[in-house]
């Protein structure tokens, strides 16, 4: 059992709290029984469990490479107010089929943690086939990402990319590409027919940037109350998700 925060190990693993070392070493940490159990019927790979040195470990788990730790050494690593006595480090994943794409979601620099977890957990409820998370948005393997996809994360493909390059990319597939935008001259969101889509969500306070809205098929409005300023992305996203499911 590791008991010294000085252990070489501990300090690799308190690392990857950091971005930086997070794609140097191409590993992050999730925390948590329900997103160990999640990224373990997954095709994601878990490198090696670590365990507070009082938890028991279930059977289904006792494959893996496991670490006992001491409580001060596990509250040291822990990213959570009440953690739960286990995490996991886990590999990037990057090798997902991507063909036969029909519905695709593109996440134009997204700052809030809360709102790209959001948006990747509505993409799997409403059977998104990629979520593309371009520049300026946050990490990806940001450990409040990870928490609010509640495992969402680890059954679609998430990937992080230009989304000019992309959109470009679907349009030669003959998939219509739509961007969310607060003009009230946009198309309405039910006047949306098609069943196959790309659908590009903007920053919280900028919304779709200038530049990709310049080269979508369409920009996209949902039409709200008049005294309501706007939708939460995370909101608006879901929205616009469940009604596009509809149109299979």
């Amino acid at each position: 059992m590791i008991e010294s925060k000085q252990n070489k190990q501990v300090k690799e693993w308190k690392k990857l709290h950091r971005k930086k070392y997070r794609d140097q070493s191409g590993l992050f940490l999730i925390e948590g029984w329900h997103l160990i159990h999640e990224v373990s019927k997954s095709e994601w790979i878990i490198d090696t469990l670590i365990l507070n040195e009082n938890e028991t470990l279930p059977e289904n788990l006792e494959s893996y490479p496991v670490e006992r730790v001491s409580e001060q050494v596990f509250k040291d690593l822990s990213q959570t107010e009440s953690p739960q006595g286990v995490m996991a480090v886990v590999k990037q994943k990057n090798d997902f089929e991507l063909s036969h794409l029909k519905k695709v979601l593109l996440i134009d620099a997204v700052q809030d943690p809360g709102n790209v977890g959001t948006m990747i957990r509505s993409a799997l409820a409403f059977h998104v086939d990629l979520v593309v998370i371009g520049s300026g948005s946050v990490d990806l393997f940001n450990d409040k990402v990870i928490r609010s996809t509640q495992g969402a994360l680890f059954h679609l493909p998430v990937v992080r990319g230009v989304l000019t390059d992309w959109i470009d990319d679907l349009k030669q597939q003959s998939i219509p590409v739509y961007g969310t935008a607060l003009d009230r001259n946009a198309m309405p969101l039910r006047e949306v027919q098609s069943s196959e889509y790309a659908l590009v969500v903007g920053n919280e306070g900028q919304g779709v940037s200038e530049d990709i809205l310049s080269v979508v098929d369409e920009k996209l409005y949902i039409p709200i109350h008049s005294k309501s300023e706007s939708l939460n992305v995370g909101v608006a996203t879901s929205i616009a998700l469940y009604h596009l499911q509809d149109l299979t």
